[in-house]
Order: structure tokens, then C-alpha cells, then sequence
């Protein structure tokens, strides 16, 4: 974990995390774990999750057989197990296991399909904090252009 000044505040930054520090942070799991790495984490505030869209994922063979597109609800899934990533990590390693509930989704847009072989980039911004409740900014993002969006609040609880 790096300290960076900024501003005379100290910001805590991760670099990066695998998929074992996220399985680590949050009880999802396989088929249901739809993100394999967290970067750019600046605790209490943003990161990025990424997801490597393949053709073996179990929503395609329903999704469409001829035309595999990820749901837009599993985007969203994401964006918000990224946000809870960020959460854990933000509060420390006593919250790890904890869940995260979703209160709102609000705002949410799909621009353009996403499809095996892209990689979502989701970036996580909190907005707020009270308590227990987070609210979130998310963007999902194809080679650099937004395919989804949505903002959104959830609760932490312990198991």
C-alpha cells in the first residue's frame, strides 16, 4: 500500500489486487464473481474494477446462443461488486465477509452491447457515506468507451 500526499491530505492507494485479495473482501463466488481484478484503488474514494468478458461464461447459453451479449443486470453486478471491494478495503480488514446490500439503482444506461472477448473496465466512484449506507458512481467502459452507466446505494451488513 502506497501513501501519496495530495493537497496536505493522505490518500492511501492500492495498486492493484487479484482475484484472491477480492475473494478475500467479498463472499461472491464462482459462476456469480463477475469481476478478476481491482486497480487504481484509492481507499474511501474510487477504483477500478476489471472484467475479462470470455465465451465461457454460463449466462452466453442463454444470452443469446447466436449472438452472446452480457446482460445488462450482470454489468451492473459488477459495478456494484467493485464498489464493495472498495468498501471492504476502505474500512479494513474486520469487514471482510461483510455484505453488501443494494437500496437504489438509479440512472442506469446501456449504450452498446458488451460481448466475449471485451474487457469491462468499471470505474467506482463513492459519492457519499452515512453510517452504513454508500452511494456510488459507476461507469463501465469498453477500450475506452462507455457501455454502461449507473449510479447506485447499497448497505453494509455483517453476515
Amino acid at each position: 500500500m502506497d501513501e501519496t500526499n495530495t493537497d496536505k491530505t493522505t490518500r492511501q492507494v492500492i495498486e492493484t489486487m487479484d482475484i484472491g485479495a477480492i475473494m478475500a473482501a467479498i463472499p461472491h463466488r464462482f459462476p456469480f464473481l463477475l469481476v478478476d481484478r481491482i486497480v487504481d484503488v484509492v481507499l474511501g474514494e474510487s477504483c477500478v474494477g476489471i472484467k475479462n468478458v470470455t465465451i465461457n461464461e454460463n449466462f452466453f447459453q442463454g444470452h443469446f446462443p447466436a449472438h452472446p451479449v452480457m446482460p445488462g443486470v450482470l454489468i451492473i453486478e459488477a459495478m456494484a461488486q467493485t464498489a464493495g471491494v472498495l468498501v471492504v478495503e476502505t474500512l479494513g480488514p474486520d469487514s471482510r465477509g461483510k455484505l453488501v446490500y443494494f437500496m437504489t439503482i438509479d440512472g442506469a444506461k446501456f449504450r452498446r452491447p458488451v460481448v466475449p472477448g471485451d474487457q469491462l473496465r468499471i470505474h467506482v466512484r463513492k459519492e457519499r457515506q452515512r453510517g452504513n449506507v454508500w452511494r456510488f458512481i459507476g461507469e463501465a467502459k469498453v477500450d475506452g468507451t462507455t457501455v454502461a452507466e449507473a449510479t447506485y446505494a447499497a448497505m453494509i451488513l455483517d453476515r
